[in-house]
């Protein structure tokens, strides 16, 4: 035995096919009304006419309208205007779950912070090309800091001459021809546009994870509260998560090559960007690393649930806690034989 149903009828047949009983909905086709029952059906629930005929035939097999392993059967199918009232429903729950996904700052964040890593990838090679390319003609050129604003000093500089002049080297014997220099000329001019937009979408990056993660952010930083936040897919997940997984978020592959090999557990993930642990000496990190993840897990739970932001105080309570770790082993422990 069969039953069953669609936005606006239910219906129980046998497995020959003969329906033994039907229950049909008699309102109003406005489009707020189908659309609450086309939801209903999305997150898997039961129409009243399906219940209905549910309490009638409990030991009925309950289908909802396309799925296959239901028999042919004459089914209360809708007629031309129910028809015409569930697609423009549809319509008005689709463009609706547009306008809901463009407004999700986790998706936004997610899109930003993906596109940062794509364009952080593609600007430091290109950095690294230019930095190589520019030494084999100024070999004495050592940049250092200044390797940030070798593109800039490329894209403006008027000739090989000019650049050894402003950056206080000798020039060789050899340079470039005319349209060699023009294209290193414009390929320095593309790492300063390339390292501008890295800097502009960090930027968007910052002011997003302000608003949407206020406490992890204040506590860690917005970059590295949005890298944890797209990490755990959602803030919702990253509330929910454990402290010990916030821990490793970041160091999947280490993790599982610890349990497949017995290598030792990772002890860090994306955490370790903080300089509370890449600043600290190596013996305290892990613990260092428990701390901040605990603190970041309890973070994550204000912001998702939206309680009062933390700040400095609470920043300055792990600063404390930090430090504390730091004096209570200032070295590494003795190695036992």
């Amino acid at each position: 035995m069969w039953l069953w149903y669609d936005w606006r009828a239910a219906a129980v047949a046998d497995d020959s096919g003969n329906i033994m009983d039907v229950e049909q909905w008699d309102g109003f086709f406005d489009e707020r009304t189908v659309v609450q029952r086309l939801e209903c059906i999305a997150a898997k629930g039961l129409t009243p006419e399906a219940i209905i005929l549910k309490e009638r035939f409990p030991e009925a097999k309950v289908r909802v309208h396309g799925e296959l392993d239901l028999p042919d059967a004459d089914w209360p199918l809708p007629d031309s205007d129910a028809q015409t009232a569930v697609d423009a429903a549809a319509l008005a729950m689709a463009n609706r779950g547009v306008a809901q996904a463009a407004g999700d700052p986790d998706r936004r964040l997610e899109h930003l912070m993906r596109a940062s890593d794509e364009l952080r990838s593609t600007f430091l090679t290109m950095e690294a090309r230019l930095v190589e390319w520019v030494g084999l003609f100024l070999p004495e050129a050592r940049f250092g800091k200044d390797r940030s604003s070798l593109g800039r000093l490329v894209g403006d500089a008027e000739s090989l001459e000019h650049l050894s002049q402003t950056l206080e080297v000798s020039l060789p014997p050899v340079g470039p021809s005319k349209p060699e220099w023009k294209v290193l000329k414009e390929w320095g001019a593309s790492v300063a546009v390339f390292r501008g937009q890295l800097d502009r979408m960090e930027n968007g990056i910052r002011a997003l994870a302000e608003e949407h993660l206020p406490s992890v952010s204040a506590l860690l930083g917005p970059l590295l509260a949005a890298r944890l936040s797209v990490e755990a897919h959602g803030r919702m997940r990253l509330a929910r998560l454990p402290a010990g997984t916030v821990q490793v978020l970041g160091a999947e592959k280490a993790f599982f090559n610890h349990l497949k090999t017995g290598a030792p557990p990772p002890k860090h993930g994306h955490i370790f960007m903080h300089p509370w642990i890449s600043r600290s000496p190596r013996w305290v990190r892990g613990k260092i690393s428990r701390t901040v993840a605990a603190r970041a897990s309890i973070a994550a739970k204000v912001d998702a649930f939206e309680g009062v932001p933390w700040g400095e105080e609470e920043m300055r309570e792990l600063d404390e806690k930090v430090e504390a770790i730091k004096a209570a082993h200032p070295r590494p422990p003795s190695r036992r034989n």
